[in-house]
């Protein structure tokens, strides 16, 4: 890990709330609350180095604790689809491969717990990847249809309405009926801070909550983490994670995602957790641990303007820029804080054209749950990818808002019908963030 991740910022800078770092934009993302005693630095420390680490086949004496890749797996570590803590990357320009995505997979109906029904043959994801003597599943390759949109001062603007095919499928057809979604990988800082926001405060906003299973409550829980608001706390999504996309069990997730007829797979599973609880618990401090960057030029003229056009075309009642923290065990000093993360964890029904013909516990095909915009402006400075929305489509800001439909509809509406000047402040404030 590069030094400058390690350093601890002062909360005194001017203007910088104190949940907030200033940073290189490089590093912007990778930066830990200031002010963190001894055990948290160390825990953030060992966490960050489990989050950037390549994990192993096996067997390794150098490094025991790090093999558990595989069988099947989508890449080898955290980081590579997190590019600096930030967006994944669009699909390649060249081949179209998504290789900072994830398909997926569910057919019709729930599973036990009112969750997606796995694919019989592929399981929840699509994992292109496999350890030797076990096929890969596949490739997700993703082309682009175009359609010009044109404002009403008529400035034209293209959008790009991604099309999904597979490559090189090991166990049969995917199957026309099978629920299909293919997921970006979003930013990860900030969220121990919205981990910490009251369920009170969440259900106050005037979207949909999710209520999903929480694996150690063995009950329903307030959904606030994935890009449809399907886990309900960052230990669970993490350890999720590590199964569905690395390969890497854990207590939560003891069993490899392994479908029933993937004989091979099956054999060259793990026969215990992968991942320690105290691994697991490491990298959910260093996520939780993980600042927010500080607004850039949030007083100049034309952001403070395009924040009163933000409020007015109604896109705070969605994106709310006011939460409040309750307990926050892991950053005490930081309980009781207001913050500004621009999102309510609601669903909100966003549309035919953003809809993905998948259901997620209460989330319908066309729910998404509020994304955060803080250090939106940052997107693709220090490396990660510059690409909007749950599936990378848009390039730019204008075109993520021009998606904007269904609940959004009036909000998409009314920038289109903006004159240049009052659209590029709006967007000035967006990049402020």
């Amino acid at each position: 890990m590069k030094r400058a991740a390690l350093i601890l910022v002062a909360l005194t800078l001017a203007g910088a709330a104190r949940y907030e770092t200033q940073a290189p934009e490089t590093e912007a993302f990778s930066q830990p609350f200031a002010g963190l005693e001894a055990p948290q630095s160390v825990r953030f420390r060992r966490g960050s180095g489990l989050f950037r680490q390549a994990w192993l086949i096996g067997p390794s004496e150098d490094h025991p604790d790090l093999v558990g890749l595989g069988p099947l797996y989508n890449r080898l570590s955290c980081i590579a689809c997190h590019v600096k803590n930030g967006r994944g990357a669009a699909p390649d320009a060249e081949n179209g491969l998504a290789r900072h995505m994830a398909a997926r997979l569910s057919v019709e109906g729930s599973d036990a717990h009112g969750g997606p029904r796995a694919h019989p043959a592929y399981g929840a994801q699509l994992n292109p990847e496999g350890v030797p003597g076990v096929a890969g599943e596949g490739q997700a390759v993703i082309a682009y249809d175009e359609e010009a949109v044109t404002l009403e001062d008529g400035e034209r603007v293209t959008l790009r309405r991604p099309k999904l095919a597979f490559r090189n499928l090991a166990y049969g057809e995917i199957g026309a009926d099978s629920r299909i979604s293919v997921r970006n990988a979003p930013p990860v800082f900030g969220l121990g801070l919205l981990e910490a926001v009251p369920e009170a405060e969440i259900l106050a906003g005037k979207g949909k909550p999710n209520y999903v299973w929480d694996i150690e409550a063995k009950a329903h829980r307030l959904g606030r983490f994935g890009l449809k608001a399907n886990q309900p706390g960052l230990k669970q999504q993490i350890a999720n994670a590590f199964a569905e996309d690395i390969g890497v069990t854990s207590s939560l997730f003891p069993q490899e995602s392994c479908a029933v007829g993937q004989s091979a797979c099956v054999a060259a599973g793990s026969k215990k957790p992968d991942l320690s609880d105290a691994q697991l618990d490491a990298t959910t401090a260093y996520i939780r641990l993980l600042a927010v960057p500080a607004r850039r030029g949030a007083d100049a003229p034309n952001a403070v303007a395009g924040e009163a056009q933000f409020r007015a075309l109604g896109c705070a009642a969605c994106h709310r820029e006011t939460l409040r923290v309750g307990d926050f065990a892991d950053a005490p000093s930081l309980s009781g804080s207001e913050i500004h993360p621009y999102t309510d964890l609601l669903l909100h029904d966003m549309g035919d054209g953003l809809a993905d013909g998948r259901a997620d516990y209460e989330a319908g095909p066309r729910d998404w749950r509020t994304p955060p915009l803080w250090g939106l402006g940052l997107a693709g400075k220090g490396g990660d990818g510059a690409n909007y929305l749950h599936d990378a489509r848009a390039r730019t800001l204008a075109e993520a808002i021009l998606w904007h439909r269904g609940e959004a509809q009036d909000a998409a509406d009314g920038f289109r019908r903006l004159p240049k000047s009052e659209r590029d402040a709006l967007l000035a404030f967006l990049n402020s963030l």
